[in-house]
């Protein structure tokens, strides 16, 4: 006789009784001290063969005495078969001699290994959900374990029933994104395809050892985040109904063999999800619910574009930095800022890149065009205490905004430019730092204030004057072909299709126009 004993956390009813310790790493069901392994079972594996980071399973600790509230995880059909049995046993005539003890049973130990993939950012959502589910998903093996004791179900694989005879049952539960899962999907399944979850079985019938390995569940957290939001369900519900399904598919139950079958794993899915108190929908109705999202998604890129952003926190940036420049670029036609590019680009800053503006303007133009967006200030992209590369490349600030380059023009180019404006009523404006200066009121320069977000200039109509109070650092307005030094030195240059020709020559890849959000598109498809 074997009895399947719980030592992890109490429900809320019965928070009069000790708690454990918080273990860190793996959720023990202790059972008691056993004796040596066989040589066979010593050379067995117990360890994933998944990359794991930082979460490996802490040493046990001996315990000289049982729990005082070891066994209460029971699961619902475990408490009816006890009931049923104290039942009986106040019905029963008085014996004439109580019959000899029945021999002690002995306790099997459940240990669940719970990690997050190596190349996962270490995002605290998913970090706390992991703390979880160490106490989580030994509940789930108990309460599934002990149904396999009076499983009457037609379409379960019935080669794990018995666990009486192992002294440890382990399983392993590892979270990734679903580039890790894709390509596991490809490599053991011969499906270059996302799933949510994927369970791999390390269970061998013929191998006479103490220990029951399950195997490895994996859930994608980005698959599962999707999912969640479509179903009006938070990320550790529908991580838990993941945990759930992939242990019955571990335990013989394959919902995709048959209708039947389908039926049979719901109906035990539902029933250990209830008696855990869990959220989470059956297989049908999470099956009907996808296919509606996915005809959903087909209606427009809107949609794409919300759900990718949802998953975006769990990819790992490919890049440090991103150099962006602003007109043609981040500003649209209008000189403006979407929605979508500004929500990308916090995405983007909220996952460790710097996010750099190289762009020909001045800087007050830019934190100025970007305030609307709050992109601008500390907690923005650009600021007085942030780096930027303004005026072309002539003034650039590095860490704390401090001055890092400056180049001026020619002071003799400067004065013949000035003078050739003035005789021939041509507009002109120039740079020196934070400001503008200009020799005559006119509409092309006033445009550059309220159009293009750039300085108000101050009218001097001496050249002397002018020349004598300003460093000038002059702005070259046009074709674009200022960013083709810097496209050339990114490791990934992205020129949007609005771009020049000659500096759409020079990028790795030619992205969407200023005016379909291109910046959004570049970071989405190339940063993460």
């Amino acid at each position: 006789m074997a009895r399947i004993v719980s030592r992890a956390l109490p429900f809320a009813s019965r928070s009069s009784l000790p708690l454990l310790p918080p273990l860190r790493g793996a959720a023990l069901l202790r059972s008691a001290p056993a004796p040596p392994l066989p040589p066979a079972a010593t050379a067995a594996p117990t360890a994933s063969l998944l990359p794991w980071r930082g979460l490996a399973a802490t040493p046990e600790h001996s315990l000289s005495s049982p729990p005082p509230f070891a066994g209460f995880l029971a699961g619902i059909r475990g408490f009816r078969r006890g009931r049923r049995g104290q039942a009986a046993a106040k019905r029963a005539p008085p014996q004439a001699a109580a019959p000899p003890p029945p021999p002690k049973e002995s306790e099997i130990e459940l240990y669940a290994r719970i990690g997050v993939e190596e190349d996962m950012p270490d995002d605290p959502e998913v970090m706390n959900i992991i703390e979880i589910l160490k106490l989580n998903v030994p509940m789930v093996m108990k309460i599934a374990l002990d149904g396999l004791l009076d499983s009457n179900y037609n379409t379960r694989d019935t080669s794990i029933s018995d666990v009486g005879k192992y002294e440890k049952v382990e399983v392993s539960v590892l979270l990734c994104n679903d580039n890790f899962i894709q390509h596991l999907n490809k490599e053991w399944r011969g499906e270059d395809c996302t799933t949510d979850m994927l369970s791999m079985s390390h269970y061998i019938p013929d191998l006479d050892v103490p220990i029951l390995m399950l195997g490895d569940i994996v859930i994608s957290v980005e698959t599962a985040a999707r999912q969640a939001e479509e179903r009006g369900l938070t990320l550790l519900d529908e991580v838990r109904v993941q945990v759930v399904r992939g242990l019955l598919h571990l335990l013989g139950f394959h919902h995709e063999a048959s209708d039947g079958a389908a039926v049979e794993m719901e109906k035990e899915e539902q029933l250990i999800l209830k008696s855990l108190r869990w959220k989470g929908k059956g297989l049908a109705k999470s099956a009907q619910d996808s296919s509606k999202i996915h005809t959903d998604s087909l209606d427009g890129q809107a949609t794409n574009s919300l759900k990718k952003a949802c998953s975006l926190r769990f990819y790992r940036p490919k890049f440090k930095y991103i150099f962006c420049d602003m007109d043609g670029t981040l500003l649209n036609s209008k000189s403006q800022v979407t929605a979508r590019n500004a929500e990308a680009l916090r995405e983007a800053r909220s996952r460790g890149v710097n996010i750099v503006i190289a762009t020909g303007k001045a800087r007050p133009a830019v934190i100025d065009a970007l305030s609307t967006s709050y992109l601008s200030g500390r907690t923005g992209i650009v600021s007085e205490s942030l780096p930027g590369v303004f005026l072309q490349g002539l003034l650039v600030y590095g860490m704390e905004g401090r001055e890092i380059y400056k180049r001026n023009l020619d002071q003799e180019v400067c004065r013949e430019a000035l003078l050739y404006s003035l005789e021939h009523k041509i507009p002109l404006v120039a740079f020196s730092q934070d400001h503008c200066y200009s020799m005559f009121d006119h509409p092309l320069v006033d445009s550059l204030h309220y159009i293009y977000h750039e300085p108000k200039a101050k009218i001097v109509s001496s050249v002397d004057q002018l020349l004598g109070t300003a460093q000038i650092q002059v702005m070259a307005i046009g074709d674009g072909e200022n960013d083709i030094e810097m496209l050339q030195l990114a490791s990934l240059g992205v020129a949007l299709a609005n771009g020049s020709e000659k500096t759409k020559a020079v990028a790795n890849v030619i992205g969407a126009t200023n005016d379909e959000d291109g910046v959004a598109q570049a970071i989405y498809e190339y940063a993460f």
